[in-house]
């Protein structure tokens, strides 16, 4: 059967999963245990090729950058291979791909002349903005006085194209003259585990669904998988925006990693045919019946409900995905590793 998505207007080139740190919140399970495999050129010709023309530029225009508009650059940890991120930037100005931005956690600042060389060489070569990530558990890997000197150059190198995200946290920081890396534990001696749980931007997806009781123990209420059938995921699954694309070309649907919905080489014809679900694929229940269907096809083969429940309709699909990757062929489970990562 074949099912009909929209053309992507923006989003998230992942060029690898690998990453200098292991955050509990990371969505698509990045560590340094991921063998690299940086995209290859030809692949970021062809994927580019693609999305010329469809992704669409900041509301501001095509020289601004926001976070739901235009390109962004990620991982993983992009700036572990500078070239290749350098390369990636000159082709996607060149393929006239509006609004591009590098995501990063900021490691590589390690002095003002540094960090001041890349951001130029970057926006030399077509880059519109940085965005440098922000919050406990990346202060957990990424010394703050490297975060705080990443955005420093990047305001000055990009002005408005720079994005702290978040930047509530870099205030507080900065407030509390945080030097270092600072273990979660010892995070919640600055602010009180209640204050950070209600005032956090967390999702409860990825790796974050299977390890946040190791930080924040009982805190998020757990609900039974019938529950959760009431959250549909289909408006998500298939929206146009903030989708991501990754370095063994598939084209995962919105945050939502481990699933390919094809391969983002081919999307024209994609958006023109349809996506091709055969019965009993995991697209196939998804697109049919959203995760209800998804749960009743891994029943078939076993599964069983947690019975502590799960903490969102994310943790409840990731679960049930990791149980289906070593049931049958299931292609469209990939990357494997975000499987084995997740805990």
């Amino acid at each position: 059967m074949r099912f009909s998505i929209p053309a992507p207007i923006s989003g998230g080139l992942i060029l690898s999963y690998t990453c200098n740190a292991e955050c509990i919140q990371c969505m698509y399970a990045c560590s340094p245990r991921w063998n690299a495999d940086w995209i290859t050129r030809e692949n970021l010709e062809a994927i580019l090729s693609q999305l010329a023309g469809k992704i669409q530029p900041s509301l501001y225009g095509r020289e601004y950058i926001d976070l739901s508009h235009g390109l962004h650059f990620t991982g993983g940890e992009p700036f572990l291979n500078f070239s290749l991120l350098c390369e990636a930037v000159e082709l996607a100005e060149s393929a006239g791909i509006p609004s591009t931005f590098v995501e990063t956690n900021g490691f590589w600042a390690v002095d003002d002349a540094k960090a001041r060389e890349k951001l130029r060489e970057l926006k030399n070569r077509g880059l519109k903005g940085i965005m440098v990530s922000i919050n406990p558990f990346y202060l957990e890997f990424i010394p703050f006085e490297r975060t705080r000197r990443a955005v420093e150059i990047g305001y000055e190198v990009f002005g408005q194209g720079m994005i702290p995200y978040q930047l509530e946290y870099y205030r507080k920081f900065c407030s509390w003259d945080i030097t270092g890396t600072v273990k979660f534990e010892n995070y919640l001696e600055y602010e009180s585990r209640e204050n950070f749980a209600r005032t956090a931007e967390f999702f409860l997806s990825g790796r974050s669904a299977f390890r946040i009781d190791d930080y924040l123990p009982g805190f998020f209420p757990r609900h039974s998988a019938s529950a959760l059938f009431n959250q549909p995921c289909i408006p998500e699954f298939i929206r146009p925006w903030h989708n991501h694309f990754d370095n063994y070309c598939s084209f995962m649907p919105g945050f939502c990693g481990g699933i390919s919905l094809g391969d983002i080489r081919n999307l024209d014809s994609m958006l023109e045919e349809g996506i091709e679900a055969e019965e009993d694929s995991v697209l196939y229940y998804l697109f049919q019946d959203d995760f209800r269907g998804l749960f009743e096809l891994a029943e078939g083969f076993d599964y069983r409900e947690l019975p502590e429940g799960y903490l969102s309709k994310c943790h409840l699909c990731a679960d049930i995905r990791r149980f289906l990757v070593d049931k049958s062929s299931f292609p469209e489970l990939t990357p494997r590793h975000f499987y084995e990562e997740l805990s």
